[in-house]
């Protein structure tokens, strides 16, 4: 065939069009998301500016009335939930990283195929689970349920400060709350680091079963490598959720707002942002309200500085 019998391959009518049309929705996605956030940052600001930079005698005044006098300072009202925020969700992603990272693996490199299909729509059903009903299992089951495991704990690992007892009873208490959280974030650990693993070039594995490697060699050498940028993408995410979880933990924890500590099976000791905003804020007044948007807005910027170190820990670990 000659080349010009040879068809012409002829553009799509209305090409460029159409990449014009597509490219201008996209920019305008990712504008309306960068609005979305600033319109939420700034409504927080402003509602909140008057409590941390206003008159401080008038902020004093307003809230030590809203705490009935026990705390006289936004940033003494605001730093004990930071602390406890964090604390429960430190908590909760140390106790579902190793467990999660186990599950992944086994999916991804040990359970035969129908095992390992079952167990993947089991933790992708468990991510889709509203936290009320985490709420709910952990406050009626595991509340009552745990308290001997804790029990023996505080007796027998009460010397170090983090076990320091006597266990609360009932457990209504950080530690419970973060064997609860991990539960809820353990799926999204979980899932991405599947993923993750099983997208492992299959010569890599080859090529260290061929060095002579075992299966957890390989692993150790290939697979873990490979997937460490997405274990810490996961990892951050699932922080970022515990961090702004609210039901959870306001059905489960006895809260305090006062002060700091790291007796997590202590009642009375700690409480988080989100919970005490949702527990606090139908009653509250409007001085009351500033309050609480204000530590809302803390909230939002540690949950930002957050994501913002992941992506850096990320770019770094694929580079």
């Amino acid at each position: 065939m000659s080349s010009q019998d040879t068809p012409a391959v002829m553009a799509p009518a209305g090409g460029k069009t159409a990449d014009k049309v597509f490219k201008g929705i996209a920019y305008a996605c990712g504008i309306l998301i960068l609005v979305v956030l600033a319109a939420v940052f700034l409504f927080l600001f402003f509602r909140a500016w008057p409590l941390i930079g206003g008159d401080q005698a008038a902020n004093s005044a307003t809230i030590s009335s809203f705490t009935g006098g026990k705390v006289s300072s936004f940033w003494g009202y605001v730093l004990p939930l930071l602390f406890g925020t964090v604390l429960i969700s430190v908590l909760a992603l140390l106790i579902a990283f190793f467990v999660s990272i186990g599950i992944a693996l086994f999916i991804s490199h040990y359970a035969p195929k129908k095992v390992a299909t079952a167990l993947s729509y089991v933790i992708d059903l468990l991510a889709a689970i509203p936290s009320v009903i985490y709420g709910l299992w952990g406050g009626l089951i595991l509340v009552p349920a745990i308290y001997p495991f804790w029990n023996w704990v505080a007796n027998h690992l009460g010397w170090f400060p983090l076990f320091a007892g006597p266990a609360a009873n009932p457990q209504r208490t950080v530690a419970t709350v973060a064997v609860v959280l991990a539960v809820m974030v353990l799926p999204i650990i979980t899932s991405m680091s599947r993923d993750i693993f099983l997208q492992t070039p299959s010569l890599q594995q080859e090529a260290a079963y061929g060095l002579g490697a075992t299966k957890w060699e390989m692993i150790k050498l290939a697979v873990l490598p490979f997937g460490k940028s997405g274990i810490v993408s996961a990892s951050m995410l699932a922080l970022g959720r515990a961090l702004g979880e609210t039901m959870a933990v306001l059905m489960i924890l006895s809260p305090s707002v006062t002060g700091y500590s790291f007796k997590i099976l202590q009642a009375s000791q700690s409480n988080a942002i989100a919970s005490n905003i949702a527990a606090q804020y139908p009653e509250a007044d409007d001085l009351g309200v500033s309050v609480l948007i204000g530590t809302g807005l803390i909230l939002f910027l540690i949950t930002f500085v957050v994501n913002f170190v992941a992506r850096k820990i990320t770019e770094k670990a694929s580079a």
